[in-house]
């Protein structure tokens, strides 16, 4: 499964992917313990509320052409209420 999107995917949650597996791909430097703080850090003080509830569609159905470290990472991210 390739988890690198293409940007002219008619999927309102293309570009959204597209932005979590780039912060995912950088934090891959890093140790992963640090990785995986790094993103849901990011993703918590810099992702706007509308943001981060679509990322949780894409993750609540099964998180499909995400990296495995946002998918990971997605038990630290805040989800926005009402769920």
């Amino acid at each position: 499964m390739s988890h690198d999107v293409t940007l002219t995917s008619h999927d309102p949650h293309t570009k959204l992917i597209y932005m979590a597996n780039q912060i995912a791909k950088f934090m891959e430097s890093k140790p992963h313990d640090e990785g995986v703080a790094g993103l849901s850090s990011h993703i918590n003080d810099f992702w706007e509320p509308r943001m981060r509830k679509r990322l949780f569609e894409v993750l609540d159905a099964g998180g499909q052409g995400l990296r495995p470290l946002v998918i990971e990472a997605a038990a630290s991210i805040r989800r926005p209420f009402p769920a």
